[in-house]
């Protein structure tokens, strides 16, 4: 049966490969590098995680390591692309800086006012997005907590923090490994905008998922 599963999936490579072709200056048909690197990497990992886990674990294996095969770039655009549709219409944002992905959860969208306990709508969001970033694990979170300049730095500081804690001990109960994740509470001391006005002051009361490929 296993050999079976593993005949399976070297099929579906194959199948993967020949969508990569690309065509060379003699007019010969051939796959791309990516292509290549990408399905030789699905290739291994799909049997290692149908021997282990079935036909899901092929599946969901070949399709991680598969992008990891092709670059640490294509991992992080699957991501991108995958916590862009589950983040829209959240009020979360999702920025690319290099191969980084930026997710900004405003104060609007997370907490009430002062306090540090996640919001349902914030949990919704939150619940897509966890499924991602606890499947591709190749990655390490560092979650930063922001206020506005509002009050005190006695009052900011550990707000920004708990809030930055809420968040990531949330994750991590949807599957998201705590020592991937660094937690840190910033206060006022990064704003975005202005703190005169009100709409400035929003935007700096934040919370940010900054998520970076591991290290080789």
């Amino acid at each position: 049966m296993k050999l079976l599963k593993s005949a399976t999936i070297l099929a579906t490579a194959a199948a993967l490969g020949l969508s990569g072709c690309v065509t060379n200056a003699q007019g010969e048909r051939q796959l791309s590098k990516t292509a290549t690197y990408g399905t030789l990497g699905a290739v291994t990992c799909g049997i290692i995680g149908a021997i282990s886990h079935g036909k899901q674990g092929a599946r969901n294996s070949a399709a991680a390591c598969g992008v990891v095969a092709a670059g640490v770039g294509a991992y992080m655009d699957v991501q991108e692309a995958k916590l862009r549709e589950q983040l829209a219409n959240t009020g979360v944002e999702v920025k690319r800086e290099g191969d980084q992905i930026k997710l900004t959860m405003p104060e609007n969208v997370t907490f009430a006012t002062g306090r540090y306990d996640l919001s349902a709508q914030a949990q919704n969001a939150l619940n897509g997005a966890a499924q991602t970033l606890a499947m591709y694990n190749d990655t390490t979170l560092t979650i930063v907590g922001h206020t506005d300049n509002t009050g005190s730095d006695a009052i900011n500081n550990p707000l920004s923090q708990n809030r930055a804690n809420s968040v990531a001990n949330y994750l991590n109960g949807k599957g998201v490994a705590m020592n991937r994740m660094s937690v840190v509470g910033r206060g006022s001391t990064q704003p975005i905008a202005t703190n005169n006005t009100p709409e400035g002051r929003a935007q700096n009361r934040r919370v940010e998922i900054l998520i970076n490929p591991k290290a080789a």
